[in-house]
């Protein structure tokens, strides 16, 4: 690292000197991680969080995790200036909706799975279903129904720990309630259909 600084020092001031309009020494704490070939990698980090916090960061690390904590504050800084008010936190948040909706659209399927084979089932044998079949039947909607309350239930808690991200929330809720409306009626379809058949 000293080498590097040294470098940067004798040839050309690192990225943040540069910014900063001071020399670069060869104890300069960014040198290594802020090449002056990369420019705004510092200025946008500066912009956010400010190059004596930066340092000060960097100095309460050891030195073999400084790297990462530059990657990571590049990544932080950037997320906030696409989302000043949410940032990373932002993106997690809606990924983790994405999650949510493709759990649902999952177990969704499956309960439309579980009716056309039933409804395929039914018509082809003319005696009714054997009591295994049955019992199969009904362990495999308690199962679906399980899976629908765990999902509500993951749903809501995602609600509570992400309230600074309301906004995203409220849409989520609102497919989510379409969704799991759409759910119960295919289940009761499929409970009004096994009744007919008993």
């Amino acid at each position: 690292m000293a080498g590097s600084g040294s470098s940067s020092g004798s040839n050309s001031p690192c990225a943040s000197c540069k910014l900063l309009r001071r020399r670069c020494t060869q104890e300069c704490m960014f040198a290594p991680y802020f090449p002056p070939e990369d420019p705004h990698k510092f200025a946008i980090v500066h912009k956010v969080f400010g190059a004596s916090n930066v340092s000060k960061m960097l100095q309460e690390l050891p030195a073999q995790q400084r790297a990462d904590a530059v990657s990571s504050l590049v990544y932080e800084a950037n997320a906030r200036m696409r989302d000043p008010v949410y940032g990373c936190v932002g993106a997690i948040s809606y990924l983790q909706q994405q999650v949510s909706q493709l759990q649902m659209q999952l177990a969704l399927a499956k309960a439309e799975i579980l009716c056309v084979q039933m409804q395929h089932d039914g018509p082809a044998t003319a005696s009714p279903p054997s009591a295994s079949l049955q019992l199969q039947r009904r362990q495999q909607q308690q199962m679906d129904g399980e899976a629908y309350g765990s999902l509500l239930m993951h749903n809501t808690l995602m609600n509570t720990f992400n309230s600074s991200a309301a906004h995203h929330q409220q849409q989520m809720l609102g497919s989510l309630g379409s969704a799991g409306n759409g759910a119960m009626m295919l289940q009761e379809a499929c409970l009004k259909k096994e009744s007919l058949w008993a």
